[in-house]
Parts: structure tokens; C-alpha cells; sequence
């Protein structure tokens, strides 16, 4: 499965907070607004994101179609296969992708752990 690009989204408590610290680890803002309490950042090939407020806990999140810099991939895995793969190896999704849709779409899966995992694709 081709999944994309990989970040990690994070629930922060103070954006400003952590936008700073992670300045100092060498990463910049990529995308987001510190208005809307989310901000993308980028640090050569690694992504995080800082969410406030948005969610409970820390998310990984693959972007199928694109690659580390937001550029769209010419060829991927649309989210509804990548979905029908998992469903059809026994993994539970919530919530489930349309698959009579295209475009646009995300799905969610949680690890053994506990860890979740977002699927989401924006093109």
C-alpha cells in the first residue's frame, strides 16, 4: 500500500509553546494559522503538526496522493483501496469512507496500542 506522505499530528496545550520549541529543534511553519490553532511544520523531510484543542490525543497521519511537501503524487492509492485492503485483512475503520465517492476522504484505524492512525487524503 502506498500510503504517502507521513506526520504526526500532536494535541498541544499552548500552540505558541510548542511552535517555539520546535523552532528550536530546526523545524519552520510549512502551512496552518496560529488563528485557527493548527500549524504544520517541517523540518527537511519530517512533518508535525501542533493541533490545540482540535483532538485528545496524538494522531499519526498518512496524506495518500501527496508527497512531504504537500506536491500531489501521480501515482497512489486512493483512501477507499487503501480502506478496502484493511477491511478485507480484519482491521476495524471509523468512520468508514463512501466508497461510491472520489476525491477527498479520510478514515480513521487504531492500533493495538491504542495509537490512531488517519488516513486522509485531500485530492
Amino acid at each position: 500500500m502506498k500510503l504517502g506522505a507521513f506526520s504526526v499530528s500532536l494535541n498541544v496545550k499552548d500552540i505558541q509553546v510548542s511552535k517555539q520549541f520546535y523552532e528550536n529543534l530546526g523545524f519552520s511553519v510549512f502551512a496552518g494559522s496560529l488563528e485557527k490553532n493548527y500549524l504544520i511544520m517541517k523540518n527537511e523531510n519530517s512533518l508535525i503538526g501542533l493541533f490545540q484543542g482540535m483532538f485528545e490525543n496524538n494522531i499519526l497521519t498518512f496524506n495518500p496522493g501527496w508527497d512531504e511537501n504537500a506536491n500531489n503524487i501521480a501515482k497512489f492509492d486512493d483512501v477507499r483501496e487503501i480502506q478496502r485492503k484493511l477491511k478485507s485483512k480484519g482491521l476495524k475503520i471509523d468512520p468508514e469512507v463512501d466508497e461510491k465517492t472520489s476525491g477527498p476522504a479520510g478514515f480513521m484505524v487504531t492500533d493495538p496500542d491504542g495509537n490512531v492512525i488517519l488516513i486522509d487524503q485531500h485530492r
